[in-house]
């Protein structure tokens, strides 16, 4: 009886082994990284830093102007500066978090550790002590220097959004969950204009009332912080020190002139950044526009309400667009919105805004609401553009560097913010806006029609510039389409042997 062979021919071979890496790819895709405790610790912190964001962007001017007592002039002159050594701080912090190697991570030690300098910051700045006017803005300065050089560092943790899953579905659905988180992070500083009428009422000095506020907020964003250091982990693949040491830090500047996707992010970003102008004006409009600081509560209450939806929805739009497509038309949509609301006006119901009051305020809320629909969608859009900027460095490079990718992002960022600081106050000497006060220091709102005039301009036309910009600035940025794809199908491959050998090596030492 003859033997019967079989040949099994090389390309056969070569086409078996090809298609068990091709499924392996596809497990590697589909597998979830992320425990429901680590979402809600990602959760948790956006909450308090969004409590943190909303309280000082909201009231930090209008307080120091307004009660503390310094002028416009000399506020603009102090943000600028430290918005300028800010930006040289967060060049040394970059390098700093980008080659920490502790037993907690590169990153989670920075949720803890600059606690302390951000919160004795920003309570100095919610406190109006009896000082000389030069103390003043030596006490200012101080505050304010100190409070940033604890953001540079605390800032770090949103990088845990890159580090803490491999899986770039998983990534981007996580990002939209934090973004959905942070919608809550505005209710309890919503309150406070609401406190603030009761209070001048009832004789309460505002001051006081903005100073217990700082501690409520600062004291809830650092024990969410204390919870996500305790719950989150990295699971990105970094190189040792040793691997570090031998890219020197002119090396990683010089990768980073050649990260063209980074540039354009960063112009997004500048441009973006013009609606703090219009935002950090926001109390003096409603003010001295309205005549109440709980009209802008009442509006915000419908407001919000779409960012509840369209934020889920942002993540259906990034994966049908792709999120560089996205954030362009959600842009020029919101610039073309604020324009309108513009040229319409803020009482077009009456002579004043009291006029037909009910009428003006249902208009405000509704204009404020389309203009506003695109805010949540730029959020995480941009959170996951950023993401794609950190890929593309170490698609590029072979290196995770995302802190000093985020240092030279902010230190531009920083520079065009300063600019806006800077503008944000004086934009209120050139529509020649004076604080007034009664007997009893409370706020008295400033009804010449020039002022008013500017304040509305400054209230509309900022965000609608930036977000014109904004859209228009991203049409530049080339990680997207079928580039992209291949960008992340090679990352995939590079990353599933060292995942592997890093489980190894903690299922050895016995970690979860």
């Amino acid at each position: 009886m003859a033997e019967t062979s079989t040949t099994v021919q090389p390309d056969a071979i070569e086409a078996s082994v090809q298609d068990a890496e091709n499924e392996l790819t596809v497990a590697d895709r589909k597998r979830r990284y992320l425990t429901p405790k680590e979402i809600f610790s990602m959760c948790a912190v956006a909450f308090g830093q969004k409590n943190l964001d909303e309280f000082c962007n909201a009231n930090l001017q209008f307080f120091i102007i307004q009660f503390f007592g310094l002028s416009p002039e000399a506020y603009a002159n102090i943000s600028l500066g430290a918005s300028i050594y800010d930006a040289v701080d967060d060049t040394l912090s970059g390098l700093i978090i980008d080659r920490t190697r502790t037993r907690w991570g590169r990153i989670k030690p920075y949720l803890i550790l600059p606690i302390p300098l951000w919160l004795i910051g920003t309570v100095m700045l919610f406190s109006s002590p009896s000082l000389s006017p030069a103390m003043k803005i030596v006490w200012v300065a101080f505050a304010t220097v100190l409070k940033g050089l604890g953001m540079s560092y605390f800032g770090a943790w949103t990088l845990m959004q890159y580090n803490i899953t491999p899986n770039y579905n998983e990534r981007v659905s996580a990002i939209t969950t934090v973004e959905f988180a942070r919608l809550f992070g505005t209710f309890l500083v919503a309150a406070l204009p609401i406190v603030l009428d009761v209070g001048r009422k009832a004789g309460v000095g505002e001051s006081g009332i903005y100073h217990g506020f700082s501690w409520i907020i600062v004291l809830l964003c650092a024990a969410t912080c204390l919870y996500g250091f305790r719950h989150m982990r990295e699971r990105i693949p970094l190189q040792s020190r040793e691997e570090m040491k031998e890219v020197g830090v002119l090396d990683s500047f010089k990768h980073l002139v050649k990260n063209r996707p980074m540039f354009i992010l960063i112009l997004g970003n500048f441009f973006n950044s013009f609606k703090s102008i219009g935002a950090g004006n926001e109390k003096f409009f409603w003010f001295n526009c309205t005549g109440k600081y709980s009209y802008a509560t009442i509006v915000g209450l419908f407001t919000g309400l779409p960012n509840y939806i369209m934020t889920p929805l942002s993540s259906k739009f990034i994966h049908r667009f792709g999120a560089r497509n996205t954030i362009i038309g959600a842009a020029l949509f919101g610039g073309a919105a604020y324009t309108a609301m513009w040229v319409i006006g803020y009482h077009p119901f009456g002579a004043t805004f009291d006029d037909h009051l009910i009428f003006n305020l249902v208009w405000m809320a509704f204009a404020l609401t389309v203009c506003g629909l695109p805010n949540r969608v730029i959020a995480v859009a941009l959170a996951v553009l950023s993401g794609d900027v950190f890929d593309y460095s170490e698609w590029k490079t072979g290196m995770r560097n995302e802190a000093i990718v985020t240092t030279i992002s902010n230190y531009f960022l920083k520079i065009g913010n300063s600019f806006n600081a800077w503008l944000t106050s004086m934009v209120l000497t050139w529509i020649h806006y004076q604080a007034l006060v009664d007997a009893n220091g409370a706020a008295i709102p400033n009804t010449d029609p020039g002022v008013q005039r500017g304040l509305w301009i400054i209230f509309a036309l900022a965000p609608a510039a930036a977000r014109t910009l904004t859209g228009l600035a991203f049409f530049l940025f080339n990680v997207h389409g079928k580039f992209k794809e291949q960008m992340l199908a090679d990352l995939e491959e590079r990353r599933r042997a060292a995942i592997e050998e890093m489980e190894e090596e903690e299922h050895e030492r016995g970690i979860d």
